[in-house]
């Protein structure tokens, strides 16, 4: 029996077996609608819509969840961060094919055939939220893959967000710096393992589809467009062009916290081409929303829990929380051994993660990922006058508006809410009815 070929709508087909997926199929204006139903189904199901606007159905809510990111690689969620980790040591070149899915249809009109969706009031206009820009590295010689938010200027240009400093803005500046603009691939669709190796913090000169072939298991295939540049060969739509070398445009929409950047000045990319497959799905993300927030930080939250266990090996456990925007508040459970073990842990994770503003340092008997646990850690635990870290003025997130955005500086809390071991253990203890699940299961099953 043939292989199904790595796509986002074998993936789809998955979801909607499992009842994940939620398909209207009623016309959505582009325009505020689309996203006000992304924002209601946010955190649980997938979606599919009809737009008013452009040729293609939209998709957006898939990758919502730690649990969808280990499933769609076929792992379960006590595996997938290791296999995620070896991943990387075992990332392998794809095979390069001569046709991609994607070469069914050119569209002449530019951009125009695409339901680019406006999301919210005070957006500089629609933005194409899930392109994975594809470039070259003048100095590597490597291919980077990243998400880079896009703002339709016009049918043919788009003003392309880039951090200053991370890859893709390192390939655009050695471009210019050479009088040159930099070719561009934008894929806008693609399975789930290319999304996570896109939005994997990788070194420098690390081509992101390599580890996209390993969670794969060696199944990716990819094919050449303009600019000698290499994407997936079922990617659902394809669009290729430059980025100028000395044309700039503003943005400026919401970022992963749910408020508005600040208004930036960013390069521009002129288009060239538009490839889609047979009745291709467009690929958007609401930004600010969990399946924004979870591509950004799950991934990290991987690499913060592996740098944190190799400071403090009896950690088990790092968590990105909700309520910090799974950015600038984590939670470290430990089985702690020692006094000094919270604070080595609190200084691993601040510095493996620059953003982190606050951290919380729990024993093995306190969920990490629950708030209400946490607190009761912190009101039963902790003690200001031993268990208080304050770090002022270091580097932080750009995201943070209480921050000062301009010199990325930040002050950073960090709390030991563990048990002290100078006092018996007892007095921590948290009390415990024995046979209580199975008790209510007996006497309670269909009465509560």
């Amino acid at each position: 029996m043939k292989e199904e070929p790595p796509e986002l709508r074998t993936y789809l087909t998955r979801l909607k077996e499992k009842g994940q997926l939620v398909e209207v199929t009623e016309e959505v204006s582009t325009k505020f609608e689309v996203a006000s139903l992304e924002k209601a189904l946010d955190g649980h199901k997938a979606l599919i819509v009809k737009p008013k606007e452009g040729r293609f159905k939209i998709v957006a809510n898939v990758l919502i969840s730690r649990d969808r990111f280990a499933e769609a690689v076929g792992r379960s969620r006590a595996s997938f961060e290791g296999f995620l980790l070896s991943s990387m040591e075992k990332a392998s070149k794809p095979r390069t094919v001569d046709q991609g899915a994607f070469h069914h249809e050119e569209h002449s009109a530019g951009a125009r055939v695409l339901p680019i969706v406006h999301h919210y009031e005070k957006d500089s206009g629609p933005f194409i939220t899930a392109s994975m820009v594809v470039a070259r590295n003048m100095e590597t010689k490597s291919q980077n893959l990243s998400f880079h938010r896009l703002l339709k200027l016009d049918d043919l240009h788009f003003a392309v967000r880039m951090v200053e400093g991370r890859h893709l803005h390192r390939a655009y500046t050695l471009a210019k710096e050479s009088g040159r603009d930099l070719p561009v691939a934008v894929v806008v669709g693609a399975h789930p393992a290319v999304e996570m190796a896109a939005s994997y913090q990788a070194p420098y000169g690390f081509d992101e589809l390599t580890l996209a072939n390993a969670l794969l298991g060696g199944r990716l295939e990819v094919v050449e467009v303009d600019g000698g540049l290499f994407v997936p060969a079922h990617s659902e739509i394809v669009m290729v062009g430059v980025i100028r070398k000395e044309k700039l445009a503003r943005e400026r929409m919401v970022e992963m916290l749910g408020n508005y950047d600040i208004e930036r000045e960013q390069p521009v990319m002129e288009l060239h081409r538009v490839y889609s497959r047979r009745e291709a799905l467009y690929r958007d993300i609401l930004p600010g929303g969990r399946e924004h927030r979870m591509l950004m930080s799950y991934p990290v939250e991987v690499k913060l829990n592996k740098a944190v266990k190799d400071v403090v090996p009896s950690t088990r456990r790092v968590v990105l929380t909700e309520g910090g925007c799974n950015w600038l508040h984590a939670v470290i459970q430990i089985n702690k051994r020692l006094e000094g073990e919270p604070k080595n842990a609190l200084l691993a994770a601040f510095a493996a993660h620059p953003s982190l503003k606050m951290a919380t340092v729990v024993d093995d008997d306190i969920d990490p990922g629950d708030p209400l646990q946490v607190e009761y850690a912190l009101a039963t635990r902790f003690q200001a006058s031993r268990g208080l870290m304050v770090i002022r003025r270091a580097k932080g997130s750009s995201l943070d508006p209480s921050a000062d955005q301009e010199a990325l500086l930040t002050d950073k809390v960090g709390m030991d809410a563990t048990m002290t071991l100078r006092k018996p253990k007892e007095r921590f203890e948290i009390a415990v009815i024995p046979n209580y699940e199975e008790t209510v299961r007996r006497f309670l099953r269909g009465r509560t």
